[in-house]
């Protein structure tokens, strides 16, 4: 760990010399993919350098220990550096564990009614002005793709892009079903009812792009031919590209110039080789909507919002730290919930990692 450690200072250093180089902005592009390189280094160097001052202050304690005036001091500093050492190493251990790739994508959100009526209708609609809240606490802007509301203020669906670094690493963790306990405001017997939304986080994909190997395409050459397939052309000007390990067949005829024909199938087979990958990226998008989702029991929740105990209980974490302030969630106040989650998946990774 402590070779890695050192590589990683080192490469952070490299950032730090290039990112005051005069030309370093000369390719933004470039510049900013270094600095969020660099963004992304900063807490595993600060950690480290933490830890290193935390092993010299150790060693600077027992070298003076002999001294009796200095001995009660001595250790009482080198037992609080003993205790930051350990800190910092299981910190560091966290630190350097895989990263979802998706953690610093944007995300898309999908809220739907489930089970309880117009009730579910009424509880996605707190949750979509939860989310709205978080985001906005967050620096991250809301943008809303679609949203069906019903005749009393409820959401039968919204579906939102959330705009923001680090996102999905945040946001992930609301995926599944939320159920409510508390009494409608359509009902007038005061009873308690048991309500359902569903959520689905997903990252937001970005485009493809398109990388076409010249090796894999074959050109075909004719002469473009008209009406009753006579030909207009004396020369071979018609162009047919077939995409060899697709299949995909593009033609055009339409320009007089052979390398006018050839630049516009090119542009028709990245067009299809694009559909192509979107479709199944999108089928790969269904299928983590499907398995987030469920299908919306009441049974199959992640999270309950229970209004007449004044309590969120995330049924996910284990242990006694499983309860929140109902007021402080609904109002967007979701951190000490997704901080909880993401120190309890930390560990479990840590301790899988421990023992393979």
């Amino acid at each position: 760990m402590l070779n890695q450690l050192q590589a990683i200072c080192n490469k952070y250093e490299e950032l730090c010399a290039r990112s005051e180089q005069p030309d370093f902005y000369a390719d933004p592009q470039k510049a900013a993919k270094q600095l969020r390189e660099k963004s992304d280094l900063e807490p595993i160097v600060a950690c480290y350098q933490a830890y290193r001052q935390a092993e010299k202050d150790m060693a600077d304690a027992q070298e003076l220990m002999n001294d009796p005036e200095m001995k009660e001091l001595c250790q009482e500093t080198y037992a609080a550096a003993k205790t930051a050492k350990e800190e910092l190493h299981e910190k560091l251990q966290i630190l350097l564990l895989p990263k979802d790739p998706n953690d610093e994508k944007n995300v898309i959100v999908e809220i739907r009614g489930g089970v309880g009526g117009e009730e579910s209708a009424l509880f996605a609609h707190s949750l979509f002005r939860m989310y709205s809240m978080y985001a906005a606490k967050q620096g991250w802007s809301v943008e809303l793709l679609n949203y069906n509301e019903t005749e009393l203020g409820g959401v039968k669906e919204a579906d939102f892009v959330i705009n923001g670094r680090g996102a999905y690493s945040r946001m992930k963790y609301e995926s599944g079903v939320h159920r409510v306990q508390r009494v409608p405001e359509t009902e007038s017997g005061g009873r308690v009812h048991t309500s359902t939304a569903t959520v689905a986080v997903l990252p937001e994909m970005e485009e493809v792009d398109v990388q076409i190997n010249p090796a894999d395409i074959e050109m075909q050459v004719y002469r473009a031919s008209g009406a009753g397939g006579q030909h207009v052309n004396k020369t071979s000007s018609a162009v047919r590209l077939i995409h060899k390990p697709t299949g995909i067949v593009v033609a055009c005829q339409e320009e007089r110039s052979q390398l006018q024909n050839r630049e516009k199938c090119m542009r028709m087979l990245a067009s299809k080789l694009y559909e192509q990958e979107q479709a199944r990226l999108d089928s790969q998008v269904t299928g983590m909507r499907r398995s987030q989702v469920g299908t919306g029991m009441r049974n199959e929740r992640i999270r309950t919002y229970n209004f007449p105990q004044n309590r969120v209980t995330d049924h996910r974490l284990t242990g006694d730290n499983k309860n929140f302030n109902i007021d402080a969630v609904i109002n967007g106040d979701l951190d000490p919930i997704i901080d909880a989650l993401t120190m309890q998946t930390q560990a479990e990774k840590l301790r899988e990692s421990t023992e393979s």
